[in-house]
């Protein structure tokens, strides 16, 4: 009874989110923002949880830097400008642990900063990746966050059907070499199967799918997918926790849905760069 209530929070929880992600498809066109917007609104609260699970929320000197950098980042459209707000969040960060190095230590400012680095400037790929595609920009930026969440959808079916060989249990116990597999099979077919759907609703306009690029993120991002998962399983592992947060029923927090388009969304964004997902 258990496993049917927590499968039956975790569709209704996904169809949530994949409704959340068609509406801002919806509105690209009248209201682009409201990518960046959904983009700062992930970081944030991904930047919150981690400082969270350290059990420094309280530290105000840290917290509202890492804050208001996670919900800045997002909107800065010039390399200038993220190099500026890179820039003064180091500075202030490193000036708050001299300033209170009597109780802040080094391994929590570290730790914080280099999470609120990899978090927002891995998903602003996304944004990145909605201007590099043109007039399809979207299918770009949807596809480099499906194909994090499809391997992970392939991850837990193929493990809770046929799991019998751990990945590697000191990490993530769940995870399994039977569930990698069906990773892999599922995001291939996924965003070959994308590509010949996108293909068709647009081959009057003369668009052409390169399927060797989707084939590629498929099989390289399912690699990035797992790699992120289990980071963050690790991360969760250090700071004694088994979900960053319950925000999503059944998915646990922001980071436990997110932590595999943070590596996945990157890679996508420097291949498309070589080899364009549309012709």
């Amino acid at each position: 009874m258990k496993v049917i209530v927590k499968m039956r929070e975790r569709v209704v929880s996904a169809m949530t989110l994949v409704l959340f992600l068609a509406a801002i498809v919806v509105f690209n066109r009248i209201f682009p923002p409201a990518l960046n917007m959904a983009v700062a609104l992930v970081s944030v609260l991904g930047v919150y949880e981690i400082i969270l699970a350290l059990g420094l929320a309280r530290n105000l000197v840290l917290l509202i830097p890492s804050l208001l950098f996670a919900v800045a980042f997002p909107f800065l459209e010039t390399a200038l400008a993220r190099g500026i707000a890179y820039f003064a969040y180091t500075v202030v960060i490193f000036g708050a642990l001299i300033f209170n190095h009597a109780v802040i230590t080094f391994r929590e400012v570290g730790v914080i900063y280099s999470m609120c680095l990899l978090i927002p400037t891995a998903l602003e790929t996304l944004v990145r990746l909605r201007e590099l595609g043109g007039p399809h920009g979207m299918f770009y930026a949807l596809i480099g966050i499906f194909s994090a969440w499809i391997s992970d959808v392939g991850g837990y079916l193929a493990g809770s059907l046929f799991g019998r060989h751990k990945l590697c249990p000191s990490i993530s116990p769940k995870k399994t070499v039977e569930g990698v597999a069906g990773s892999f099979a599922l995001n291939i077919a996924s965003m070959l199967l994308f590509g010949f759907v996108f293909q068709a609703i647009y081959y009057a306009e003369g668009v052409r799918v390169s399927y060797l690029s989707l084939f590629l993120i498929g099989l390289f991002g399912t690699v990035l997918s797992i790699l992120g998962d289990l980071s963050f399983s690790l991360i969760k592992r250090s700071c004694h926790i088994k979900d960053f947060s319950e925000i999503i029923p059944g998915h646990g927090g922001i980071l436990d849905r997110f932590d595999s388009v943070i590596f996945e969304a990157p890679f996508v964004y420097l291949l498309v760069q070589f080899l364009p997902i549309i012709k």
